[in-house]
């Protein structure tokens, strides 16, 4: 008998791991292959459902006793940048932004170790060696791009930002930056800048991927305006970012994971042709 692949994706959980944000805390995912024809379908369907992408898997939080962690995007016409924001995008306008093919160089990797190096030694990334590097960049069925940041002078990589393009938007994947400039807000101008891509390319979002309020490493995403956090099934503004505390995310409000899975929206496989 001949077997076939199946033709809806699967739905696996990973398991249990402390949590890299919240002190004390299980982590848990919920993910699927990003493969075949509707790679770029599904990519597109789940991004607007609060899942991001590494590589060829989709993955969205699950975790049984929390949900702080809220997937996070910039409405693009509702931004307007403050005063700092300002100051960091004059800062940097003498870069010059060149997009790429996803193929890592090696001048990439020698500041993505800089980087982990210096503010992430701990985290779980920290361990990745030259060809794990590779693939992160390298290893995507969809529409992605290298975005890099470099001095015109010297031609000196300073940052870049491993970006999907999607159909509403852009999701930033993956940034990194030289860490001995700290003071040119080198992580907000990248933010800034892909919301100017965005713009001109008539895109309406900008994904961020994950905000934790609460969590000092992602205090910098609630600081722009016309931010979005997908909760409890819909993208929903956010105002006072102090208001989306652990009470207002009661574990309760987990859903089981056959529940989430029966709930997510996929993509019709076969559209009905224009006439």
């Amino acid at each position: 008998m001949r077997h076939t692949l199946p033709i809806a994706p699967q739905f696996y959980v990973t398991a249990p791991q402390p949590c890299p944000y919240l002190e004390g805390r299980m982590e848990r995912k919920l993910f699927t292959a990003l493969q075949g024809e509707g790679a770029d379908q599904l990519n597109n369907s789940l991004s607007q459902q609060g899942f991001r992408r590494s590589q060829n898997v989709l993955y969205r939080p699950s975790c049984t006793d929390c949900a702080a962690c809220l997937s996070a995007r910039i409405d693009v016409s509702a931004f307007r940048p403050s005063k700092s924001q300002k100051r960091a995008a004059r800062k940097n306008d003498y870069l010059k932004r060149r997009a790429n093919s996803p193929w890592a160089t090696d001048e990439q990797y020698d500041l993505f170790r800089h980087y982990l190096d210096t503010r992430h030694a701990d985290g779980g990334m920290a361990d990745m060696d030259v060809f794990e590097f590779a693939a992160m960049i390298e290893e995507t069925p969809i529409r992605s791009r290298v975005v890099e940041y470099a001095d015109p002078e010297t031609d000196t990589l300073i940052a870049v930002s491993l970006t999907d393009v999607l159909d509403d938007g852009l999701s930033m994947v993956y940034s990194f930056f030289n860490p001995e400039l700290p003071q040119s807000s080198l992580g907000t101008y990248m933010i800034l800048d892909h919301i100017d891509i965005a713009r001109e390319a008539g895109l309406p979002y900008v994904y961020l991927g994950y905000w934790v309020p609460g969590s000092p490493k992602m205090g910098y995403k609630a600081r722009f305006s016309g931010l979005e956090a997908y909760i409890q099934g819909a993208w929903t503004r956010v105002g006072n970012p102090s208001d989306l505390t652990d009470s207002t995310h009661h574990p309760l409000s987990t859903a089981p994971i056959a529940e989430q899975v029966a709930s997510i929206q996929l993509p019709d496989r076969h559209p009905t042709k224009k006439g």
